[in-house]
């Protein structure tokens, strides 16, 4: 789960990049989703000109990299019409599902959808990818959190759309969420941003299969 502010320069110190060498998502790999993106919606090439140039410096990877690591976020549309929403524990404010990579991620696309179901307890098997490219970049500073040694820094969110017939919320992830909910797209696109919007144009899934 991750939360961001409107973009904000990065200190100029960097943290501890060791962890990120083991990892199977490599710096390299999030520059290239990055890269792909700005050629879609290149009008946001001015706020990524900082993390593009911080991931050419590696280590973004873990919670531990400082100062900037990535993270993700899934927008799980169901039947066409609502969104799945998450209240965040520790930020008090309603997000979509999403959170920090883990060393077994396979891709960023895979991090979200895992994330997704671990926060809401929501059945993988009914949630179909609706694009494999994210469907927004937001890049933003997140506040200290003495409790969990981390000082100010900042997250480089990126955000993938999936969608579902009939998928429901399970057993919540009570360390991250304190509850989960469908929302109207158009009240959730009030509530939460533009990236809402940006999931619910989507055509459908985008990996051949059928969400169900």
């Amino acid at each position: 789960m991750t939360h961001v502010e409107p973009h904000q320069p990065a200190p100029s110190s960097a943290g501890p990049r060791g962890e990120s060498d083991a990892w199977l998502i490599r710096p390299a790999d999030i520059t290239q989703e990055l890269a792909a993106y700005l050629q879609r919606y290149p009008d946001e090439a001015t706020p990524m000109s900082e993390p593009m140039r911080l991931l050419a410096r590696g280590g973004c990877t873990s919670r531990h990299d400082f100062p900037m690591h990535v993270t993700v976020g899934a927008l799980l549309v169901r039947a066409g019409t609502e969104i799945l929403l998450v209240q965040h524990r520790a930020y008090e404010i309603l997000l979509q599902p999403g959170g920090h990579l883990e060393p077994s991620d396979a891709t960023l696309l895979d991090a979200a959808l895992r994330e997704l179901t671990e926060e809401t307890g929501v059945d993988p098997q009914q949630v179909v990818p609706a694009s494999r490219a994210p469907v927004y970049i937001e890049y933003g500073r997140v506040p200290a959190r003495p409790a969990k040694g981390e000082p100010q820094h900042h997250h480089l969110d990126f955000g993938y759309a999936f969608t579902t017939r009939n998928a429901d919320v399970g057993q919540i992830q009570e360390s991250e969420v304190t509850g989960a909910g469908w929302y109207p797209l158009s009240e959730a696109a009030r509530l939460v941003g533009h990236r809402i919007q940006r999931a619910a144009v989507l055509p459908g899934p985008a990996s051949g299969g059928e969400a169900r």
